[in-house]
């Protein structure tokens, strides 16, 4: 009976890859253990509304899927210079390399893999939340389910934004003030320039262009504050165009609502009717009486802030 051969040792080429492999996956996993348990929770935008929240996921599994990418290279450069450095009275050159069938094939399925996984996952996450909290122009393709949906016009004028509600009389008010838990529609629109609605902690960013709706969608899940500024440079004052906005429970935006409808009544008379878009050659005989009555500064109506200078 034939003795049965001895299997055939590992070349040099094998010990190299296994070494790699190992150290490789060891790094992986840690980094993406830290990442999903310590890093995830704290990354922006947070977690204060529907689109801030799928935002916040969307970033940790990007950052899940790169850390591998990056610490394999990193793996690879750190190891190359270790075990194949140039040594002292080595001056023969290295061995010819050619293509390896194996690894091209491995490495065209897995950006192949990559590539597609994260088409699909990108479109699965544009459509659950109903877009990414971005404007989706006039005509939404992803709209919330339900017919629930609060309302809120935001105008973009120099250098300020005002809010009208169309659910409460079409007041408009400088306040930005949204209940929980109910999903809301953005109207963006400006009546000068273009500006850029960016509600930072709710994850919704939308241009605001003159003569256009711009439709975007979130649904406010905490309480609390966030930060609205204007993300498109749109004049002189253009860094000083921020605000701050409230999400508060249902019962007390039904309060702060009413109350505000009733207050703002007799503003609310001399405004343009609600519309999608205006004209803003009607806002310049609103201004002064905007001002006195309601505190509404800024716009192309030329009704600035006191303490700003009126450019010419």
């Amino acid at each position: 009976m034939a003795a049965s051969q001895a299997p055939a040792a590992a070349t040099p080429e094998t010990r190299h890859g296994r070494r790699i492999f190992l150290i490789w996956i060891v790094l992986a996993l840690i980094a993406d253990l830290l990442i999903w348990f310590l890093w995830y929770p704290h990354l922006p935008p947070g977690v204060m509304s529907s689109s801030a929240k799928h935002q916040q996921f969307d970033i940790a599994v990007l950052a899940l899927t790169a850390a591998p990418v990056m610490l394999f290279v990193w793996t690879y450069f750190g190891y190359a210079l270790v075990t194949w450095r140039h040594r002292e009275g080595d001056d023969d050159d290295g061995p010819p390399i050619f293509g390896h069938t194996g690894i091209q094939a491995a490495w065209i399925a897995g950006t192949a893999v990559i590539v597609l996984a994260a088409f699909v996952f990108g479109t699965v996450e544009l459509i659950a939340p109903a877009g990414a909290g971005a404007g989706e122009g006039p005509n939404p393709v992803w709209k919330p389910s339900g017919d629930n949906l609060l309302q809120v016009q935001v105008i973009g004028q120099q250098w300020q934004f005002t809010f009208r509600y169309p659910q409460f009389g079409g007041m408009e008010t400088t306040q930005l003030v949204l209940p929980q838990g109910r999903a809301v529609e953005f109207h963006v629109t400006s009546l000068d320039v273009i500006h850029s609605f960016w509600a930072y902690q709710l994850g919704v960013k939308a241009d605001a262009n003159p003569g256009v709706d711009n439709v975007a969608y979130t649904t406010p899940e905490h309480t609390g504050g966030f930060t609205v500024r204007c993300n498109e440079l749109c004049g002189l004052w253009h860094g000083a165009m921020f605000d701050y906005g409230t999400v508060v429970s249902p019962a007390a935006f039904q309060v702060w609502a009413t109350a505000s409808e009733v207050r703002l009544a007799s503003v609310t008379r001399i405004l343009p009717p609600y519309a999608l878009t205006y004209d803003p050659t009607v806002i310049p005989q609103l201004g002064q009486d905007l001002v006195k009555v309601a505190g509404i500064t800024g716009s192309p109506g030329y009704y600035y802030n006191p303490g700003d200078p009126v450019q010419p």
